[in-house]
C-alpha cells in the first residue's frame, strides 16, 4: 500500500471513530490538518487573528456536518473546501466594512507564521518577491496557486475545494502563472527556473 493510500485509510478510520463521538479522534484530525490549513488560510486573508478564527470555524463546521462527509474523497479536501468558503465570506465582509479596498493588492506583510528557514538573504528576498506577487492575484487564483503548488493538491481536488469546473481551475492556474511571470520579470533566469518547473507540473 502506498503512503497516500495508507494516509487515506488512516484518515477514513479517524472520521469513522469521530462519527461515534470519540473525542480523541476529533483531536487527532485537528492535529493532522491544523498546520497546513492555517498556513493556507493565513495566506488567503493575511491576518493572524482572522486566520485563527477561520481555522477554528472551519473545523467546527466540518465536525458539525461530519455525517454528510463523503468518504470517497479525502477529508482534507472537504476541510479545505469549507475553509475556502469561510475565507471568501470573511474577505467579502471585511471589504464591505472598510469600503472598496481590494485587500489582494496590498503589499506583503512580514511573515507571521513559522516556515522553513531560507539558506541565504538572496533566497529570502526572492521568496518575499514571490509571495508579494501571489498576494496580487484574485482570491480564486491565489487559492489555486496555494493549493496546487504549496499543498500539492491535484486539479481535480482543487475543483472540489474552490467549487469550480476543472477547466476553470486549469484556466486560473495558467492565468495566475502568466501574471506571476509578468510581476516577477525583474528576477533572474535562475530565480525564474522554479516557475518553469511548476508550469510543467500543471500541464
Amino acid at each position: 500500500m502506498s503512503n497516500t493510500k495508507a494516509d487515506r485509510a488512516a484518515e477514513k478510520l479517524l472520521v469513522e471513530r469521530a462519527l461515534t463521538g470519540e473525542g480523541s479522534a476529533l483531536r487527532e484530525l485537528i492535529d493532522l490538518h491544523k498546520d497546513r490549513l492555517f498556513s493556507f488560510i493565513w495566506r488567503m486573508v493575511r491576518d493572524h487573528h482572522d486566520a485563527e478564527d477561520i481555522c477554528q470555524d472551519a473545523f467546527l463546521k466540518a465536525f458539525a456536518s461530519l455525517k454528510s462527509f463523503n468518504s470517497d474523497y479525502r477529508f482534507s479536501t472537504w476541510l479545505f473546501t469549507i475553509a475556502y468558503r469561510v475565507c471568501l465570506n470573511k474577505m467579502r465582509r471585511k471589504r464591505a466594512l472598510t469600503g472598496d479596498v481590494d485587500f489582494t493588492t496590498l503589499p506583503m506583510a512580514s511573515l507571521g507564521v513559522p516556515e522553513t528557514v531560507m539558506r541565504s538573504e538572496d533566497a529570502e528576498q526572492v521568496r518575499s518577491l514571490v509571495w508579494d506577487a501571489v498576494e496580487k492575484l484574485t482570491p480564486p487564483q491565489r487559492a489555486c496557486v496555494l493549493l496546487f503548488y504549496r499543498h500539492e493538491m491535484s486539479c481535480q481536488e482543487l475543483s472540489r475545494v474552490v467549487q469550480l469546473p476543472l477547466a476553470t481551475v486549469k484556466s486560473h492556474l495558467h492565468r495566475a502563472r502568466a501574471k506571476l511571470r509578468e510581476m516577477l520579470e525583474p528576477l533572474t533566469e535562475k530565480d525564474l527556473q522554479v516557475f518553469r518547473n511548476l508550469s510543467v507540473k500543471a500541464g
